[in-house]
């Protein structure tokens, strides 16, 4: 480590995901300077961002931001014409990442099992369903289950849904539709190209969405997950395969859905994020002590591979 480097950890911003991005934010900061970073500024990010890096003059930027525009190249961007250092995926990757359909796009040529969906106007929600029921509806450019619901046979939504009947279809414009996959809830970590491991996902109730992910005691997690080994190994050879043929850098996490009565034609990947949380809760800093790597030396490793591959990199 280096006191004489200039760490700033962004975090915060304006997304659906800002309250666990301020957390993630606070975490890493914390960790950084109990390792002897002594030179960490907390930079909870407004619209003035681009100014304030500049007033800042960091040597390497963590971002701990999560969702829009933190997660989909915008911030990215930014910090690529400023020169800066950071850590996590680059522009390209997360303008591809943060939208399903374009992750598909890249991914399922490649051989990784994905559910065939179709981007869908709201509206027509409100005359008729885009395919037989039980499916599953989420926004096309969100990550950590910002809007996603699950609208099966019996729902409470309504056949065709209620117009006036809360759902993901009042806050966007567009939507993915997609097979509901039964089975099981699974997730790999990916750090520096390597799979950690593979945990399981018990919501206590309902489904894992945004309120199961970060509300304690709502989710059961299960590292490593209790699945056979060559199902385990099968997802981890595939978030590692994601990971690179989308280029990510630092930590990615991919979210898995297994239906079990299938065995490893069962597997399908439903996402890759590029900036997976650092909170308490969160799955890679729990898969990074499965592996032996505390949650210091996690964040450690990150900062020290944003500093060695440069800026945008």
């Amino acid at each position: 480590m280096n006191s004489d480097i200039h760490i700033v950890v962004l975090m915060g911003g304006w997304s659906a995901e800002r309250e666990v991005s301020l957390t993630s934010g606070k975490g890493v900061a914390d960790a950084l300077r109990t390792r002897g970073w002594s030179n960490v500024t907390e930079l909870d990010m407004e619209r003035d961002v681009a100014a304030r890096l500049a007033e800042l003059k960091p040597d390497v930027v963590f971002n701990a931001l999560h969702g829009t525009p933190g997660e989909d190249g915008t911030v990215q961007g930014m910090m690529d014409l400023m020169g800066l250092k950071y850590t996590h995926s680059g522009l390209e990757t997360s303008v591809i990442a943060i939208d399903k359909e374009l992750t598909k796009m890249v991914l399922v040529p490649h051989g990784i099992r994905m559910p065939v969906g179709q981007v869908i106007e709201s509206e027509s929600l409100f005359s008729g369903d885009p395919m037989a029921r039980p499916y599953v509806l989420k926004p096309v450019n969100e990550g950590s289950s910002v809007g996603v619901a699950i609208v099966a046979p019996d729902g409470n939504y309504g056949s065709p849904i209620g117009r006036d009947v809360p759902g993901p279809w009042q806050e966007f414009d567009e939507l993915l539709a997609e097979p509901f996959i039964k089975g099981r809830e699974l997730t790999v970590a990916v750090l520096n190209d390597e799979a950690l491991a593979v945990t399981e996902l018990r919501p206590k109730a309902g489904f894992y969405d945004y309120a199961a992910k970060y509300t304690d005691g709502l989710t059961e997690h299960i590292c490593p997950a209790e699945v056979p080994d060559e199902i385990a190994q099968a997802m981890m050879d595939m978030a590692a395969k994601a990971h690179r043929l989308l280029g990510c850098k630092g930590a990615s996490r991919s979210d898995f859905r297994w239906d079990d009565e299938q065995g490893e034609a069962g597997i399908y990947l439903l996402e890759v994020n590029t900036q997976p949380g650092m909170t308490p809760l969160s799955l890679v800093p729990e898969q990074g002590r499965f592996k032996g790597i505390g949650y210091g030396e996690l964040v450690e490793r990150l900062i020290e591979e944003a500093l060695a591959k440069g800026s945008g990199a």
